[in-house]
């Protein structure tokens, strides 16, 4: 059924866009089908046949699809190289952000969420438009304990974080429940639209393991009320099935890797309606990165050899008993524009194409708490639109398949 206009669209000149001829993934459960989707004034009209417009896409032999969502993104980052960024001057990562969110726009991904590193002068970059690139969730800094995943300290007595403290992104190691109180608000103060926790160790820092759950409930607690009070989701870097555990009780929405998922806290996670964003790709690039001879603590190499096989057999199991999955790669650990790579990754533990669509689409969606407004073609929604050759059956080379990506039905990648 069409939309009625916007009554402020009456009496300007406003142009209906066709995406003709092609088949629709429309995101919301439904099998793809052969249809046309309507687009005016930025915003889908209709999805359906016999509809008339005064500009035509030629979506033959493709696929359209709602804008795609990645859920775990560094736009900072372009690979871990401790020793690289320690020659690197304060500023080049945010003008490495600016290619990195092109490349990301131009593989049809329209919206990420960015899990520590982007600050509110990059977020607002994006939104008023100085530069191209997804629509953006910062959470600024993760949160970390003392000797937790955030903590740069090194044995020889230097501290040598990942990025370094300004005042855009405040210093987030904390212990105690005061303290936690305090940080969570001074991100909420710097532009955070969602709050990032290490529940656990990690791969790639090399004083902790990732077997470990870090922070206690009273300190967990304290951050999701804090947030909560804010309006903000909580995203949880948790790898120890203890740290997953201690999450999910304090109302954490999403486990961020999950690599030692154990039946438990499967089954807390279906109770809770925790979603899981598997990062499949993440160890993987590590490992590249190892074999391609970047330097890297041997600790690091070891944990993320350790871990892959454990992640695979945690993310299938979690798959196979229902929990919610959206997509999210980790990228800026290993490189941008190899995003969708990740669907793939998810189909071989056992999600079937349409449900690894899904999870990059509408359930990732509905996890940033965006799901009004983008995630699925349907009347009413913004006109984010990707046309993708061929098939979504067929997940190879998905990147290169890409043939135009639109933002609010404006043409912003492809479409030569």
């Amino acid at each position: 059924m069409e939309v009625d206009r916007d009554e402020a669209s009456y009496g300007r000149s406003v142009t209906r866009t066709l995406f003709a001829g092609g088949v629709v993934f429309d995101g919301t459960g439904s099998a793809p089908a052969p249809a046309d989707v309507l687009v005016e004034d930025g915003l889908i009209l209709d999805v359906g046949t016999d509809l008339d417009a005064d500009e035509v896409v030629d979506c033959a032999d493709s696929t359209v699809l709602p804008g795609l969502i990645d859920s775990h993104v560094h736009v900072l980052f372009s690979g871990v190289n401790v020793l690289r960024m320690m020659q690197t001057p304060f500023s080049y990562p945010f003008y490495e952000a600016v290619h990195n969110l092109r490349t990301t726009l131009d593989i049809g991904i329209t919206t990420v969420r960015d899990a520590s590193g982007a600050d509110l002068g990059v977020a607002q970059a994006l939104r008023d438009g100085l530069i191209a690139g997804p629509r953006i969730q910062i959470s600024i800094s993760m949160i970390s304990q003392t000797g937790g995943h955030g903590d740069g300290w090194q044995p020889c007595g230097a501290v040598m974080p990942l990025l370094a403290d300004h005042p855009g992104r405040p210093p987030t190691i904390v212990d105690g429940a005061d303290e936690m109180r305090r940080v969570v608000r001074e991100l909420v103060r710097a532009g955070a639209d969602v709050i990032k926790v290490a529940t656990s160790g990690g791969v790639l820092s090399p004083r902790d393991d990732p077997r470990h759950g870090h922070f206690r409930d009273a300190e967990i607690a304290v951050l999701v009320e804090e947030a909560t009070s804010a309006g903000l989701f909580v995203m949880a870097h948790a790898q120890a099935a203890d740290g997953i555990k201690v999450a999910i009780r304090n109302g954490v929405r999403s486990i961020e890797h999950g690599i030692y998922l154990d039946d438990e806290a499967i089954e807390m996670m279906l109770a809770a309606g925790t979603w899981l964003v598997p990062t499949l790709s993440a160890p993987r690039a590590v490992l590249i990165m190892a074999d391609a001879g970047v330097p890297m603590p041997a600790a690091v190499i070891s944990k993320a050899r350790m871990v892959l096989e454990a992640h695979d057999d945690s993310v299938s199991r979690a798959i196979d008993a229902g929990v919610k999955i959206a997509m999210g790669t980790d990228s800026g650990v290993g490189p941008h524009g190899n995003n969708l790579d990740e669907l793939e990754l998810m189909t071989n533990l056992g999600m079937s194409p349409l449900e690894a669509w899904h999870a990059s689409t509408a359930s990732a969606a509905e996890l940033l708490g965006i799901d009004d407004e983008l995630g699925t073609l349907e009347p009413g929604k913004r006109a984010d639109v990707v046309v993708l050759g061929g098939s979504v059956s067929d997940l190879v080379d998905l990147g290169e398949r890409v043939r135009a990506v639109y933002q609010d039905g404006i043409l912003v990648a492809g479409g030569a």
